[in-house]
């Protein structure tokens, strides 16, 4: 399936319900004394849906690829404080909400690691470089793979015959 919108991104969701399920977290009472704490793992969860926004919107492959590395480094950083947290005393009454944002952290890292994986092994440079030369070329590869589908139907059916 090809998204014509970011927001049509699996990742991209799960990206989003990872920054607002970060943003609830960092609302209790007990990152009131941690400012810093709170204002960087916030930042952290909203950099991973915002870099594969913005490197979807880029229209290169290369530029996409960058930013899906960018956004998997923000949810390693999420995955990272939330394992400090982990390990603060002050926290401990959090710790099922904490691992199961972890996990979260952690889908998106995958989920961004096989679509880098993915574009690094397409030949497609991205939408920027698709002009009515590149459409027509496409076309008529489809063209030819139908007609020989087709073809080999009908020699199977002759064979078959004889």
């Amino acid at each position: 399936m090809k998204y014509r919108r970011f927001e049509e991104l699996p990742v991209w969701n799960d990206a989003i319900e990872l920054a607002a399920h970060v943003y609830a977290l960092t609302a209790r009472t007990e990152f009131n004394s941690q400012r810093s704490l709170k204002d960087q793992i916030e930042r952290a969860a909203v950099s991973v849906s915002n870099n594969i926004a913005e490197g979807f919107e880029r229209g290169t492959n290369n530029e996409l690829l960058a930013l899906l590395y960018i956004a998997r480094g923000s949810a390693g950083e999420v995955r990272s404080m939330l394992s400090l947290l982990d390990r603060i005393p002050s926290f401990q009454q959090l710790i099922s909400e904490i691992r199961s944002l972890k996990q979260k952290a952690e889908g998106c890292s995958r989920q961004l690691k096989a679509w880098a994986q993915s574009l690094q092994d397409s030949d497609f440079k991205g939408e920027r470089h698709v002009n009515e030369k590149t459409k027509l070329a496409a076309q008529a590869v489809r063209e030819r793979d139908e007609f020989m589908v087709e073809l080999s139907a009908i020699m199977a059916r002759k064979h078959a015959g004889s």
